[in-house]
């Protein structure tokens, strides 16, 4: 079999989110997250929050995910050092706590359409947001170790 898409060919786009009502859904996040509507329709609202593309989108007879228990994606949202105001912020927007809380690191909620998302301290370093090209790791018998475009010594003027 020959493949010929690269992993460049490919990029992530978005993460949809099922729900019986997007423009519900799209205004939770919109007021959770702040960025802004580039569509709306019946089926689907397209919301650019900061860092990332999310399209609630209806499905007939749909059915929120349970928590726990059935195998889900879900958000990782940071907050900084702080929990509680984000998550009395959530909640005042419309979201409701999970049950069971499975460490004190983070609060697991639901969302209105019964998504759950997790609040966090934990905030990743500011390079892991930004793509970068890096060659891949070596596999046993090649010499050359991988390395990313930052890590390249810089070109003298």
């Amino acid at each position: 079999m020959s493949v010929s898409a690269r992993p460049s060919d490919v990029r992530f786009v978005a993460v949809s989110l099922d729900c019986a009502d997007p423009a519900e859904l799209a205004e939770f996040y919109l007021q959770m997250l702040g960025g802004r509507l580039l569509w709306s329709r019946p089926t689907s609202v397209g919301v650019q929050v900061p860092g990332l593309l999310l399209i609630p989108q209806r499905v007939e007879n749909y059915r929120p995910p349970e928590w726990p228990g059935a195998s889900i994606v879900h958000l990782d949202l940071t907050a900084g050092e702080h929990l509680d105001e984000p998550v009395k912020r959530a909640v005042a927007l419309g979201a409701r706590p999970a049950d069971p809380q499975p460490d004190a690191r983070w609060k697991v909620l639901l969302d209105p359409a019964g998504h759950p998302f997790c609040i966090t301290t934990l905030v990743p370093p500011l390079t892991f947001s930004r793509p970068e090209r890096c060659k891949p790791e070596p596999r046993p018998g090649r010499e050359s170790a991988g390395q990313c475009e930052r890590d390249k010594p810089a070109a003298s003027d």
